[in-house]
């Protein structure tokens, strides 16, 4: 190993926690652009105090202890990421900041600590991380370093700098917040995959009924950053039917938070094309489909893996 004093030892040090750290910070801030900052932070902060650093066996809980309060710095100044489900009516929707989706292929394989409550896909989730965006920051972060990283309370009231029972107070307030949102069936449950197998092949056969059906009756769908959303098959079918559906689509496997979903690209008859929309997460419930979320924007695609064009080489029956 490089000495840890020089800039090549020191990113040979930190990086086995680089994606783990991104990860944390992304639920803490709903956000990927908000998490690649914080992780760019803390190591810039930790690299100026190494001096100072003298436990290389504790650096794990020494880099949370930066990010954490990192995170909470840009809480305080930064707006929540919200869903469009989640706005009140008197929002503007000029003002929202909208949460972001996390590509699964970047989820690290850190288990978590004995005192984890949280599986660690289920912890990534949408519904999950949208909760913790109502919450108070030090709320926010004991529910993370507690329930989904597993430490201990003596170890999260050093991260957050406050006393045990602080700790404690804040993590018993959080999770009676986000009590209700552990319902959803992920990307590891097979009926979930025939679910949405059969939903992007209705999609790319423009089948509105096909759709509908695989709807729970209180489905929503929803499209960040447009501020509309839907609920209930009959609203969901009239959109469709209205927009979306009007034009031909392609959908490719994509798995992120935890869930299932696809990256949906419609038919550019002047290219002669498939061209990146958007990339839609899905949650299965009982065998139907509960929310879909279409995060819309080409920008997504880079980071899930995916291509921004597709070749129109396959061009589905004219409807």
């Amino acid at each position: 190993m490089g000495d840890a004093r020089s800039i090549d030892g020191f990113e040979e040090l930190v990086e086995p926690f680089r994606r783990e750290l991104q990860l944390h910070c992304y639920r803490l801030l709903g956000s990927v652009h908000d998490a690649e900052d914080a992780v760019q932070e803390t190591l810039v902060r930790a690299w100026r105090s190494l001096a100072r650093y003298e436990e290389r066996g504790q650096l794990r809980a020494w880099l949370y202890r930066i990010a954490t309060n990192r995170c909470l710095s840009m809480i305080e100044v930064r707006r929540r990421r919200e869903l469009p489900m989640d706005l009140t009516p008197d929002t503007p929707s000029a003002e929202v900041a909208w949460l972001e989706p996390y590509p699964d292929s970047w989820l690290p394989a850190t288990p978590p600590g004995p005192e984890a409550r949280y599986e660690s896909r289920e912890a990534v989730r949408l519904a999950f991380v949208a909760a913790l965006q109502w919450l108070p920051g030090r709320q926010r972060a004991a529910l993370v370093l507690r329930d989904v990283l597993g430490m201990s309370a003596r170890e999260t009231a050093e991260v957050l700098e406050v006393s045990v029972a602080a700790a404690n107070s804040a993590l018993q307030r959080a999770r009676a917040a986000v009590a209700a949102v552990r319902d959803e069936r992920g990307a590891e449950d097979p009926e979930a995959h025939r679910v949405a197998e059969r939903y992007a092949a209705a999609w790319e056969r423009g089948d509105v009924d096909a759709i509908v059906a695989l709807l729970s009756a209180d489905a929503r769908y929803a499209m960040p950053p447009v501020p509309e959303w839907y609920a209930g098959q009959d609203p969901i079918r009239a959109f469709l039917l209205r927009g979306p559906l009007t034009d031909r689509w392609r959908f490719v496997p994509a798995l992120g938070n935890g869930q299932l979903g696809f990256g949906t690209y419609s038919w550019d008859g002047g290219r002669r094309d498939w061209v990146a929309v958007a990339v839609d997460l899905m949650s299965v419930r009982d065998g139907r489909i509960t929310e879909v979320l279409s995060f819309l924007g080409a920008d997504h695609f880079p980071r899930f893996g995916l291509p921004l064009v597709l070749p129109g080489d396959e061009i589905p029956p004219g409807r």
